[in-house]
């Protein structure tokens, strides 16, 4: 394994309720790009400067390539500036007095002026920008000054880049786009990588494996597929993508075991994780997804529309069924159909995937 955290731990303060990293063991293979993803405090970045050696592990052990950089057992915390690994940073940090090609060069400032002339010029033509070597980063775009950004960091040749939210000033159409060209400049520099970030799309769009966290703990190390299809705890079923939990159960069918869902029997369960162990009648929670429900109407199940949010190609559809139960639908826009009107809906679950019965909360005075 080229990176490898063992039951990592980051405590602010001594004593603190609750570490900021609580126990996190991950591993990417050379060349390989990670990305870590949850919501706002989860931990994500204080791992990320654990890493990188600007916080101190109150656990655990951080390496590369089998090198200790922190071991919190024997007391050893390797300096930033020892460690060869890139860090780009959520505001860029370019120096405005500089041009793009001295920013760029700002790093390798010891090697010979030949050499490091010809490493920024390979490094702006693998960022496409070349032709942009002697402006000022203010005459750039925002995205031109990110891949500045991304060459300065990559022009030491660091064993590891660490990334922390690099899209995230940038518009939504942009942050997808830039998100694409900085995996093909990594791949094409064979660069291991380490990004964080807030938004789905730009994990699935930059990643190789992708960690959620929750509460300073990693829910899941998987790839996108994985995580979608197969979500290791509740947290990450709703963090990731759209979708609700409806009560189901367990039922013995014709050819083999089956869920009884409130859209009707899910027969598909190879591989699924069946619950009859969670309890004697086989009460269980199914993840149903937007996408698990198509607009049908023939169907006999009736779905009333509570809201609906225009996404472009589809509409995502808040539906409530006569049962009472809510699901939600991805549906073509072309079937605009009106708020408060009852449509036909079926459930098309190609990954089914279930949950232990989560207890109804108490009734006040209870």
């Amino acid at each position: 394994m080229f990176l490898a955290l063992d039951d990592v731990s980051v405590r602010y303060a001594r004593g603190a309720a609750r570490a900021a990293v609580d126990g996190v063991t991950l591993g990417l293979q050379a060349g390989q790009i990670g990305v870590l993803i949850g919501p706002s405090g989860c931990g994500k970045t204080s791992l990320l400067r654990a890493v990188a050696g600007l916080e101190r592990v109150s656990a655990g052990r951080v390496a590369i390539e089998g090198e200790a950089l922190s071991d919190a057992t024997l007391g050893l915390h390797l300096a930033p500036e020892r460690r060869r690994i890139g860090m780009v940073f959520q505001d860029y940090a370019l120096f405005p007095h500089l041009s793009v090609a001295d920013n760029v060069a700002f790093g390798i400032a010891a090697l010979p002026r030949a050499e490091r002339e010809q490493r920024v010029r390979r490094m702006l033509e693998l960022v496409g920008l070349a032709h942009a070597a002697r402006r000022a980063p203010h005459q750039l775009s925002g995205g031109q000054q990110q891949r500045v950004a991304l060459a300065r960091a990559l022009a030491p040749g660091p064993r590891l880049l660490l990334l922390d939210e690099p899209f995230s000033s940038l518009d939504v159409d942009l942050r997808e786009r830039l998100a694409q060209e900085v995996r093909q400049i990594l791949k094409d520099s064979e660069t291991t990588a380490l990004l964080v970030t807030h938004d789905q799309l730009e994990a699935f769009a930059v990643g190789d494996v992708i960690g959620v966290m929750n509460q300073g703990r990693l829910e899941q190390w998987d790839d996108a597929y994985t995580l979608y299809h197969r979500p290791a705890s509740r947290f990450v079923a709703r963090f990731i993508g759209h979708g609700v939990f409806a009560p189901a159960q367990i039922v013995a069918c014709a050819h083999g075991p089956c869920v009884h869902t409130p859209v009707g029997e899910l027969d598909d369960v190879a591989g699924c994780p069946l619950p009859e162990a969670f309890n004697p009648q086989g009460e269980c929670d199914v993840l149903l997804r937007a996408d698990d429900i198509v607009h049908d109407d023939a169907s006999p199940v009736r779905a009333l529309i509570e809201r609906k949010a225009f996404r472009g190609s589809e509409f995502l559809l808040t539906l409530r069924l006569e049962s009472g139960e809510r699901v939600m639908a991805h549906v073509p826009s072309h079937h605009d159909h009106e708020v408060g009107e009852w449509i036909g809906i079926r459930a098309q679950v190609d990954h089914v995937v279930t949950f232990p019965r989560e207890a109804a909360p108490a009734a006040a005075g209870d």
